[in-house]
């Protein structure tokens, strides 16, 4: 299996020097850690507290294209930190508490994941669902 903490996404998000309490890494980033996806496209992270703060001193705020929360861009788009998710889904707290632990990173459940990629209904989110079913993950 490869080292997902090879990759740049994630040697970027490292350098960050984030408290690993304080942020969760969403969308595709729990397919690619676990090698169920050959490429991440980008990496999503929810944050709070102190993690929060340091990725806001580091590029402007602004509105998040698909909830209220907040974004903050870095490395050219590579990474998307919002200050919130997806409220019907859990708090920023909840998220975090009950997520997986691999590399010593926090990634979101595999059903957050097949919640929110639901939602969004993109085409590559269909595809991620596919990989979800092709590995034995039940998606409602």
């Amino acid at each position: 299996m490869r080292n997902f903490l090879a990759h740049r996404y994630f040697r970027e998000l490292l350098s960050l020097r984030l408290p690993v309490g304080d942020f969760v890494i969403c969308g595709s980033g729990p397919l690619y850690a676990r090698g169920w996806i050959d490429d991440p496209t980008d990496l999503d992270i929810v944050a709070r507290g102190e993690a929060w703060r340091i990725v806001a001193g580091r590029g402007p705020v602004e509105p998040a294209p698909y909830s209220a929360a907040r974004r903050v861009s870095l490395f050219d788009g590579d990474l998307d930190v919002f200050d919130d998710w997806f409220p019907q889904i859990g708090t920023v707290d909840e998220l975090i508490a009950g997520a997986d632990l691999f590399g010593g990173l926090r990634f979101m459940t595999l059903d957050v994941v097949a919640t929110t990629k639901l939602m969004m209904g993109r085409e590559r989110d269909r595809d991620h669902l596919a990989v979800l079913r092709a590995h034995g993950h039940a998606v409602p």
